[in-house]
């Protein structure tokens, strides 16, 4: 069940090739029955949807397949009210069966409808387009399907143990759920990854329908509590009700029995249920757990739906991704003879497809957990940002399919009329950007003695001509000892300040709204390393310069070991990151930012996995954060007080025991407290054996918290590469600015060009004067075909 699950709407692309999540190529839909090749013996352990679906796949493609299911319960039971299913879903059935589709087409209940309710205001955004019918009836469906086919269902019988299923049958498949025994029987094969979650939830039934998918916020005494709902059938709906275990357990819902805690639910909810009471189904709070296997093959058994891997009910895609996976494994298994080629091909299709949808689900679930971060937002903006919470939904999905809802947020949000929210101005101290867009620094290893030279300044001056608010050069280090590279850039001399004076006036004087920016670091134990291109992280084979770090630790086994910084070192570090601030000041930058990330010296006195210090620059966060703000201080005091100073931070470590997201509010509060502007959050690279999330804007979530927990603007980083992505993000209230890489490389007029593609024209984002013929795209092709031919009719002339 899910806001993200759409039957009629504009489907957001995710994949590479720009197809709907979750659609298949067109090669490999399962076609109509031709004649059969080998029998194939097929047992099934479980009869959800899943594994009721594959069974009828597999035996309608090959009438000669001899295909067992077993299911432990009843034909009837079932421990869910309602499905949701997606049109790209809907899509896949209709082509493989259409007899299956027909029949779920006569029992599908259709809305268009989202109602959010918070504190007593309900908003409501349509166009979104959901299909769902209850749990039920789409298993009769599908057992009708499979005893017609001549499928054995064997139902109240515990499947026999797999390594036996194996030997006896050509085909395993596991859909044995969550819970999977299968899974747990080939640990160690398929070695799975189960984590649970902070909230409680129960599945509970109203018997009368939702007027639409409806979202509602109960502010209780104990906490937050919300409610999920939507119809699934004329005369009943789903509901889940959902908080975290702590409000769970304060609330007393722990020692509650079943009907008591059905009937204080309907309580606390009574608005959105009119009064009337809730159902139950042997229904049980229970915490989400997310599944996540290495492998989904073991020789010729495969893992299928939740056994395989589970997305969280809030974005409405358990039964759509086990019925996806029954359409990919019936067409892989058609396309190749051999089961373990056919596995792979399945596991090969399938894993980018569940890996963006699990990336959205953990999304929302996140979103849901922190549901109290976001309770004081202005009520449109609060709607919009529960809607945007996956990032699959997004600002131009919205424009489509409500304008009018989009509109009011906007007007909330205070953007003026036309004006796309990443074109809105933004204040720091006594600089205003004329927009939210932000070139990340980017380190381009192409100084000489740390010297900027002229392609420093067409690198920065083009990408300042190109319309973001805000150019940041790479990390400027502030001794010859602390740069990453031999050719990093420095501001450690008088000569290196007047090569960054050339720059910053070229950028005032030639691109009038634009600002730059300066981030100060020093390397640390990352230092002395060959060009990125040449090999990064890896040491220089000849020219070493000595390291210093917090702790002697190195990068990488193959790494030169720092010395640790004694007291006397720390005190000339600050005195070299203060002198190039005012070198800084002295070369016109209009903000300066303090590189605090990434395992560089002052990240590395960050972190617990690489400050072992037993002094006072070490220990606890307390300690750990102490010689940053030391130089956060020392840099603020003669770093002219109305320009602004921002910090980048490493928000996690993506290792276990290094920096929390925990951590990461505390450090940014520490800094906001001694006068950082803003946070500039990024995550990682602080030591080699990270194991990062990575994704579409996978580093959001971290700002988005600190910008909320720690009450300071922030900068947001991280695989951003649309302007729909920025839209929506500063919309939704999640950051004030966003840092972009990648895609300024590949586009210096980035932001003009988004401001192009939307339509706007307004001050955000001013093409240069000599630019401007090129504000609208150059034709392409003919323009004198007569409009006869234009429109496909028929033409006398010869020469079209």
């Amino acid at each position: 069940m899910a806001a993200d699950a759409r039957a009629s709407s504009p489907a957001p692309r995710d994949s590479a090739d720009g197809r709907p999540r979750g659609a298949r190529p067109a090669r490999t839909r399962p076609r109509p029955p031709e004649p059969a090749g080998h029998p194939l013996r097929v047992a099934i352990i479980g009869g959800g949807p899943g594994g009721l679906y594959a069974a009828a796949l597999l035996k309608r493609l090959d009438p000669a397949r001899e295909v067992t299911l077993w299911e432990r319960n009843a034909p009837d039971d079932t421990f869910g009210f309602g499905v949701v299913l997606s049109d790209e879903t809907l899509g896949g059935i209709e082509h493989a069966d259409p007899q299956v589709y027909a029949a779920l087409q006569r029992d599908f209940v259709r809305w268009d409808d989202i109602d959010i309710v918070h504190r007593g205001t309900r908003h409501t955004s349509g166009g979104h387009g959901f299909a769902a019918l209850g749990r039920r009836r789409l298993l009769e469906i599908l057992h009708e399907r499979c005893r017609s086919l001549g499928v054995a269902l064997r139902f109240r019988t515990e499947a026999p143990g797999p390594a036996r299923l194996a030997k006896e049958y050509d085909l395993v498949i596991a859909a044995d759920g969550v819970h999977s025994t299968t899974r747990e029987t080939y640990a160690q094969v398929f070695r799975p990854q189960v984590t649970g979650h902070h909230c409680r939830y129960i599945w509970l039934a109203a018997d009368f329908a939702l007027d639409a998918f409806r979202f509602e916020v109960a502010e209780t005494p104990h906490g937050v509590m919300q409610l999920h709902g939507y119809p699934y059938a004329a005369d009943a709906s789903t509901v889940i009700v959902e908080m975290r275990e702590e409000v769970w357990r304060a609330a007393g819902f722990d020692g509650l029995a079943e009907q008591d805690s059905v009937e204080r639910c309907a309580k606390i909810f009574a608005d959105a249920l009119g009064g009337r009471p809730l159902s139950s189904n042997k229904s049980a709070w229970t915490t989400f757990r997310t599944v996540v296997n290495e492998r989904w093959s073991h020789g010729n058994v495969v893992l299928l739906g939740d056994a395989a891997h589970t997305a969280h009910f809030s974005i409405g895609s358990g039964t759509k991704l086990a019925v996806e996976d029954a359409l990919a494994l019936a067409a892989c298994l058609r396309e190749h003879p051999d089961v373990r080629d056919a596995s792979a091909a399945y596991e090969e299709e399938r894993r980018p497809v569940v890996a963006s949808t699990q990336r959205a689900a953990r999304a929302s679930l996140e979103w849901f957990e922190n549901i109290g971060l976001y309770l004081d937002q202005p009520p449109r903006r609060f709607a919009f940002n529960l809607l945007t919470r996956s990032r699959r939904v997004t600002h131009a999905n919205l424009r489509l399919r409500d304008p009018r809802f989009t509109e009011a947020v906007e007007r909330e949000a205070g953007c003026p009329p036309g004006t796309p929210p990443m074109f809105t101005p933004f204040r720091l101290r006594g600089l205003t950007l004329r927009n939210r867009v932000v070139v990340s620094p980017m380190d381009m290893y192409s100084a000489t003695d740390g010297l900027p030279g002229d392609f420093h300044l067409v690198h920065l001056g083009a990408r300042a001509l190109g319309g973001a608010a805000l150019v940041m050069t790479e990390m400027v280090c502030v001794s010859a000892q602390g740069r990453i590279t031999p050719g990093c850039t420095g501001l450690y001399t008088a000569r290196q300040a007047d090569a960054w004076r050339r720059i910053t006036d070229f950028v005032h004087h030639r691109a009038p709204g634009a600002a730059i920016g300066v981030q100060l670091g020093h390397a640390g134990r990352k230092g002395s390393t060959k060009l990125m291109w040449e090999g990064m992280d890896e040491p220089l084979p000849a020219g070493n310069w000595p390291l210093v770090a917090a702790s002697p630790l190195p990068y990488k086994p193959d790494s030169q070991t720092p010395r640790e910084l004694t007291r006397a070192q720390l005190t000339d570090l600050r005195h070299q990151f203060a002198d190039a601030a005012r070198r800084a000041a002295r070369s016109g930058f209009d903000l300066l930012e303090l590189h605090c990330a990434h395992g560089y010296l002052l990240s590395g006195f960050l972190s617990p996995l690489t400050n072992r210090r037993t002094d006072a620059y070490g220990g606890p966060l307390a300690g750990r954060l102490r010689f940053p703000l030391e130089v956060f201080d020392a840099v603020r005091t003669v770093w002219p007080a109305e320009r602004p100073m921002t910090v980048r931070i490493s928000a996690t470590d993506w290792a276990r025991g290094g920096t929390s997201a925990d951590d990461a509010v505390e450090i940014a509060r520490a800094f906001a407290a001694h006068g950082a502007d803003a946070i500039d959050v990024s995550t990682g690279q602080v030591v080699a054996d990270e194991r990062p999330e990575f994704g579409r804007s996978y580093q959001t979530p971290f700002a988005d918290r600190i910008r909320h927990e720690a009450k300071v603007p922030v900068i947001a980083v991280g695989a951003i590469s649309s302007w729909d992505d920025v839209n929506s993000l500063i919309l939704a209230g999640r950051t004030d600015l966003c840092a972009l890489a990648r895609p300024h490389l590949h586009d210096p007029n980035w932001t003009l060009h988004a401001a192009a593609e939307q339509g706007y024209t307004g001050p955000g984002a001013e093409w240069p004067a000599p630019y401007r013929a090129g504000s609208r795209p150059p034709r392409t092709g003919r323009t004198d075909v007569p409009r006869s031919a234009r429109t496909g009719r028929l033409t006398q002339d010869p020469a079209v």
